[in-house]
């Protein structure tokens, strides 16, 4: 079926027979107004009609026609075109369409059974004042000239067009056929304010408005925009609506109890505008959103308990319920609360719920823990000497840690600092229950105790006591001996620097020999020769065995000599004499001599 210029044609085949039949139309169906057209097929009779004129032709060896394919309506796809070449096909339609109706059935809808369509507008239909841009009689002439193309400006937007070419010379004229144009749409203007807002929920509203007047073209969809009061200049969410014949659209993405203005944007293929004022409208109050559980500041027996708003209140906080192992203990509209009378370092489940007029939420259930206190008792720990340097340190987990056992100390003094200074040799966050104490000191009494420690604090055990086992002395001293006259000697010495147990007895030896083997730290030596030479060694024993020190060696004092010099004299010459001597018999020290010499001496004139 085929409207070119002014014929109805209708183009059937069936089988073998081709039918055709024309109605002229003229042009009078282009004056802006609806026309209604008719194609029929009973029986062998094919007829056409458009409002009062009708046609039809009488064809006996027409078939039954039985349509089971797609129905194309203003033009059929490029990819099929070459299937129907003896139609003739032309360009598509170039109009309006409605109330599409066949022999069986309702009134189609095309916007809702069209499998596909190409720039399908059911509305933008030529006015009545373009009916005399599309007679002959009333044509406009364009252009004159040589050119083969003309570009024609001042045309009016979204408007149908009818141009055809006249070829001329001096033998005669020849025109071709009318070609139908429509020009672009235009960017609506005033586009209304939407003529009414209802909140659905707190998270969506209904809007309703007018279609916007004098839009010179096809509306291809709405937009609504909501944006905040006294908010950025951005909406906060917008709904695109394609199905431009309702004029009711939901606008979801909304927050609850919150003012919002909101406008209505109408687009063509030429633009969009945005109405320029808009409605403004309150979102109802919902129940809250992401209720954060409460946090504790934690006491040994008690908890002090604080939430903060939610972090999406959705309206006024009426009130909150707090819940202790599932039971209400506060309802009111504080932030804070205080829990006693609880167990230390005791697990209790918490649960908040914040309520508005529309409703309440619960927070997540959390877990919050008494504070710690230090373990209540520490049993002292059980030592075992090892050897004379290492000494074995057990002990046990206290029975009431009141929290988590963090960590053990222990603490060790010997007698030799008289246990006034404890010293840490070992702390450890591995909750081991035993400890090898080494490089301990021989013979050497110690105190030990054990401190268990949790986030609360560290108790302290009473002290167990133990004694390495002795060994021989180390660091024996030198003797220190002074002779204060030139036949004896004041020996003294100290301690050992390591004793390594318990000193039974010092001995002294004198030039090897053994003097005196006693307690003592002293001894005195006499009836010594003046200025004589003695060695000196002290010797310390434990029950283990004994050491001796480094060996010391000693003068007496000296003394006069003892015994006769015998001087004999030569003289060598008029004025030289040389003396010798012989050395006393018992010198007493070192010897220093003087000559004394009697007479008279030679003298130089």
């Amino acid at each position: 079926i085929e409207l070119k210029s002014g014929i109805l044609s209708i183009l059937l085949k069936t089988g073998i027979v081709f039918t055709q039949l024309d109605l002229w139309l003229g042009l009078f169906y282009c004056d802006g107004k609806w026309k209604e057209a008719t194609v029929k097929k009973e029986g062998s009779v094919i007829s056409a009609s458009m409002n009062e004129l009708r046609e039809q032709t009488l064809e006996p060896r027409v078939q039954k026609l039985d349509v089971n394919s797609p129905v194309y309506m203003g033009g059929i796809p490029p990819e099929i075109q070459n299937t129907y070449k003896e139609l003739g096909l032309e360009q598509g339609f170039g109009g309006c369409m409605k109330d599409v109706k066949f022999t069986r059935g309702a009134v189609v809808n095309l916007a809702s059974v069209s499998s596909s369509a190409v720039r399908v507008n059911l509305d933008g239909c030529l006015s009545t004042d373009s009916a005399v841009n599309c007679r002959g009689n009333d044509s406009i002439l364009v252009y004159r000239g040589k050119e083969q193309s003309v570009y024609e400006n001042g045309l009016q937007p979204f408007t149908e067009y009818l141009y055809r070419v006249v070829a001329l010379n001096e033998g005669g004229s020849v025109s071709s056929e009318w070609t139908r144009v429509r020009t672009r749409e235009s960017v609506p203007q005033n586009v209304p304010t939407p003529s009414r807002v209802h909140g659905i929920n707190g998270y969506s509203i209904e809007v309703t408005w007018d279609k916007p007047a004098g839009v010179i073209g096809v509306i291809e969809k709405y937009i609504l925009k909501a944006y905040e009061e006294d908010g950025p200049s951005v909406p906060i969410t917008s709904a695109e609506l394609a199905d431009t014949s309702m004029l009711t659209g939901i606008l979801t993405g909304l927050h609850p109890f919150t003012n919002y203005a909101v406008t209505l944007t109408a687009c063509t293929l030429a633009g969009c505008t945005e109405s320029l004022h808009a409605l403004n409208i309150s979102t109802p109050q919902e129940a809250p959103e992401d209720v954060q559980p409460p946090t504790a500041i934690s006491f040994p027996t008690s908890l002090l308990l604080s939430w903060s708003l939610p972090k999406a209140p959705n309206g006024i906080i009426t009130h909150y319920t707090l819940y202790l192992n599932g039971v209400p203990i506060y309802s009111g509209n504080g932030t804070k609360y205080v829990v006693k009378d609880l167990a230390v370092f005791t697990p209790y489940q918490f649960l908040l719920t914040a309520c508005t007029a529309a409703g309440c939420t619960n927070s997540s259930q959390v877990p919050l823990f008494t504070a710690q206190l230090p373990p209540s008792h520490v049993d002292a720990p059980i030592l075992t000497v090892l050897d004379s340097r290492t000494i074995y340190v057990q002990w046990k987990e206290p029975v009431e840690i009141n929290g988590i056992l963090d960590r053990y100390i222990v603490y060790i003094a010997n007698n030799e600092q008289n246990f006034t200074k404890w010293s840490v040799i070992y702390n450890s966050t591995e909750l081991f229950l035993d400890y090898t104490i080494q490089q301990l000191f021989p013979g050497t009494e110690y105190l030990i105790k054990l401190a268990a420690c949790t986030g609360g604090g560290c108790s302290v055990s009473e002290a167990s006591r133990a004694v390495t086992d002795e060994s021989t002395p180390e660091g024996v001293p030198a003797p220190k001996a002074h002779s204060y006259s030139s036949d004896s000697f004041n020996i003294s010495w100290a301690k050992p620097e390591y004793p390594n147990g318990i000193i039974t007895s010092y001995g002294l030896y004198m030039n090897g020999v053994l003097m005196q083997n006693s307690s003592q730290l002293d001894y005195y030596a006499y009836g010594l020769a003046p200025w004589s030479l003695h060695s000196f060694r002290v010797q310390a024993c434990t029950a283990k065995g004994c050491a001796l020190g480094p060996l010391v060696e000693a003068r007496t004092m000296e003394a006069a000599p003892e015994g006769t010099v015998d001087v004999f004299s030569t003289v060598d010459g008029s004025k030289t004499v040389q003396v010798k001597w012989l050395a006393p018999n018992k010198p007493n020290g070192q010897l220093t001599y003087t000559v004394i010499v009697t007479g008279l001496f030679y003298a130089d004139q």
